[in-house]
């Protein structure tokens, strides 16, 4: 990709979260009343206005005027995402306050609920960052910049055993089998070995571990804050590249997301890892297999081949 002002193309379809399916619907419905009373005790002043907030798919999000304050209303609405991991709220809980020592802009916590003694769900309180999510930049080289630099910040950020920040663990797809749309199989099974492999990667710092655009929010063109901790890991830099990455592919094409990796690169003065590619593949297409138009498809298919050619796999 050449020159500093590449324009968005028209999008084939809305970005992940922020459809109209049945799904996203629920999540927007109007928190309920004791849920509010929770937060309005807690805070000590009365809830004014209830916005909802798109994006995403694990939890419902609400912008909540409480006297002259907003902030951040997080409820976890599908027990399926609760059972699976049922310390999520504390997960993010821990990983704000260790964010407290980082440069980088993230919420801060408030209050939570983890066990919904008070609140109808799982549900946490966090301030409200400035700015909106841009999934449509008019620079979209000056955008991948300010993606990739957010990062830099989070990765420095100091940790330390006792807060009790997960190692990063990659999630099993829920099938072994390749997806059927791959023309060669090999790769599949070949990133899966690496998958099961000792990590070649031994990098420790503060991940998100679910970068990409959505979770990042933007004003006046500049990051003015990183959302959506819940994943939050200790591990190889890189897995934050590319889980951002297979965001770029399936929004704008592997061109834009090799023109990311080169600016962290470029930016951070650190190395990707292309095992970091390889067992991301495996992660994210064990739940998002089905449904990808055939660019993506031949997109994704060539940056885990060339992934597993250069670790030798």
């Amino acid at each position: 990709m050449s020159g500093s002002h590449q324009p968005f193309q028209s999008p084939k379809s809305p970005p992940h979260g922020f459809g109209d399916d049945a799904r996203s619907r629920f999540l927007r419905r109007h928190p309920p009343a004791n849920t509010l009373r929770w937060v309005e005790q807690h805070l000590g002043q009365p809830v004014t206005r209830v916005q909802a907030r798109k994006g995403g798919s694990s939890s419902a999000i609400h912008a909540l005027t409480v006297g002259e304050a907003r902030v951040i209303l997080r409820r976890y609405v599908f027990l399926d995402v609760v059972e699976e991991e049922p310390d999520v709220v504390d997960q993010e809980f821990r990983a704000l306050r260790v964010l407290e020592r980082s440069t980088a802009a993230t919420p801060v916590a408030i209050v939570a609920d983890a066990e919904a003694l008070h609140a109808d769900v799982p549900a946490l309180v966090m301030s409200c960052l400035p700015g909106r999510v841009d999934w449509t930049p008019s620079d979209l080289d000056s955008w991948l910049r300010e993606l990739a630099e957010a990062l830099i910040p989070i990765h420095a950020t100091p940790w330390r055993a006792e807060d009790d920040i997960r190692p990063f663990r990659p999630y099993p797809p829920e099938c072994w089998d390749p997806p059927p749309w791959l023309r060669q199989h090999s790769i599949w099974d070949r990133a899966v070995a690496v998958f099961h492999a000792r990590p070649a990667d031994a990098g420790k710092v503060l991940i998100n571990r679910d970068f990409h655009p959505g979770n990042v929010l933007f004003r006046r063109g500049k990051v003015s804050g990183i959302v959506d901790w819940q994943s939050a890991s200790v591990g190889p830099p890189s897995v934050d590249v590319a889980h951002c990455r297979s965001n770029l592919i399936g929004r704008f094409g592997l061109e834009v997301a090799d023109r990311f990796k080169e600016i962290w690169q470029e930016a951070s003065g650190e190395q990707y890892h292309p095992w970091a590619e390889a067992v991301m593949a495996v992660d994210a297409l064990g739940w998002a297999a089905s449904a990808r138009p055939r660019r993506d498809r031949e997109a994704i298919e060539r940056s885990i081949a060339r992934a597993l050619a250069d670790l030798g796999a």
